[in-house]
C-alpha cells in the first residue's frame, strides 16, 4: 500500500514536472519576437541585413528576435494583421494597404531619414530613351505590384507625363524585387525598368551593375516611404521599448553603424500614419487601393 501511495506520488510528481515544462516552453515561445519585410530583395540578403539589427533589439527589449520571411508582399501584410509577425519592414504602399486591410490597426513607428524624401529611378541601356515620354512603344519593367519605389510611384510620376503604362508601352513586367529589375534591363529582357534609389545605388557601389551600361534617365522627385510597422494594439511599453531602440542607434557609435550601414541608414526618425496620405491617393488615383 505504502509503495502503491509512493508510485502514485511518484507519478504525479513527473506529470508536474512534464506539465511545467510544456508551460515554461510554451512561455518561451510566446517571448519570441517575429519580425518580417517585405521581399524587395533576395531572402539571403533580407536575411543578412537584418542579422545584427535583430541581436541588437533582443539586448534592447529583453526578448527573442527572429526574422520570419514571407514569399511576396501581401503576404507580409496578412502575417502582421493575423499575428502571425509582431513588427514588419514595410514600403509606404504597403503599409497603406496593410492600414486599409486592418482597418487602421496597424502603426508605423520609425523609418530611415533617407524615407522622408525617398526616389526612384528609371533605368535602361537603350540610347534612344532620354525621359519618361520616350518609354513610348517600349517594354517596361516594375517591381513588386505593391512596391511603393517599384510600382505605384513610378505608374504615377509616368501617369503624370501622360503615360499610361498599361497602354502607351508595348509590354510591362513585374520583375518581384528591384534588383531583379536591374538584371532583367542588363540582361536585355526590357527596354527599361523601374526601382528604389537605394538599392540601385548599393548595386553600383558594390559594381553589380555598370553604370556605363545600365544607365538612370529619370529620377522621381521625393516621397515617403519605408517604416518599421507594428499593430496598433501591441503593449504600449513594447511599442515604447522597440521605438526608443531604434532612436537610440547613432552612427557615431562603430557598432551601430555597422547595423545602419546594413539598414541603409543615417538614422531613424519617428513617423506617423499621416505621412503616408499622399502614397494613399496616389494608390487610388492609380486605381491599385479602392477609394
Amino acid at each position: 500500500m505504502k509503495f502503491s501511495a509512493m508510485r502514485t506520488i511518484k507519478s504525479l510528481f513527473a506529470a508536474g514536472m512534464l506539465l511545467a515544462a510544456a508551460h515554461s516552453q510554451a512561455q518561451s515561445a510566446d517571448h519570441v519576437f517575429r519580425v518580417s519585410a517585405i521581399p524587395d530583395e533576395a531572402p539571403t540578403e533580407l536575411q543578412r541585413k537584418f542579422k545584427p539589427l535583430g541581436e541588437y533589439l533582443e539586448k534592447k527589449i529583453g526578448m527573442k528576435v527572429e526574422f520570419t520571411p514571407v514569399t511576396d508582399y501581401a503576404a507580409s501584410v496578412e502575417a502582421l494583421i493575423n499575428k502571425k509577425v509582431d513588427m514588419v519592414w514595410f514600403g509606404g504602399f504597403t503599409f497603406v494597404q496593410a492600414k486599409d486591410r486592418s482597418k487602421n490597426q496597424i502603426t508605423p513607428l520609425v523609418q530611415r531619414a533617407e524615407d522622408e524624401k525617398f526616389k526612384s529611378v528609371f533605368i535602361t541601356t537603350n540610347k534612344d530613351i532620354n525621359k519618361l515620354e520616350d518609354l513610348k512603344g517600349h517594354t517596361l519593367s516594375f517591381g513588386s505590384e505593391s512596391s511603393t519605389s517599384g510600382h505605384l510611384m513610378p505608374r504615377s510620376y509616368l501617369l503624370a507625363a501622360k503615360i499610361n503604362p498599361d497602354t502607351d508601352l508595348k509590354r510591362i513586367a513585374f520583375s518581384g524585387a528591384h534588383d531583379a529589375t536591374v538584371a532583367a534591363v542588363a540582361g536585355g529582357k526590357v527596354d527599361a525598368g523601374a526601382l528604389n534609389i537605394s538599392v540601385w545605388e548599393k548595386m553600383v557601389a558594390e559594381k553589380k551593375v555598370d553604370p556605363a551600361v545600365v544607365r538612370v534617365f529619370y529620377t522621381t522627385p521625393g516621397y515617403y516611404d519605408y517604416n518599421w510597422s507594428v499593430r496598433t494594439d501591441m503593449n504600449a511599453d513594447l511599442k515604447k521599448k522597440l521605438t526608443d531602440a531604434f532612436l537610440a542607434l547613432d552612427a557615431k557609435n562603430p557598432q551601430d553603424k555597422a547595423i545602419m550601414d546594413l539598414q541603409r541608414a543615417s538614422k531613424f526618425i519617428p513617423t506617423k500614419a499621416e505621412n503616408y496620405t499622399a502614397i494613399e491617393a496616389a494608390a487610388q488615383n492609380a486605381g491599385l487601393l479602392k477609394k
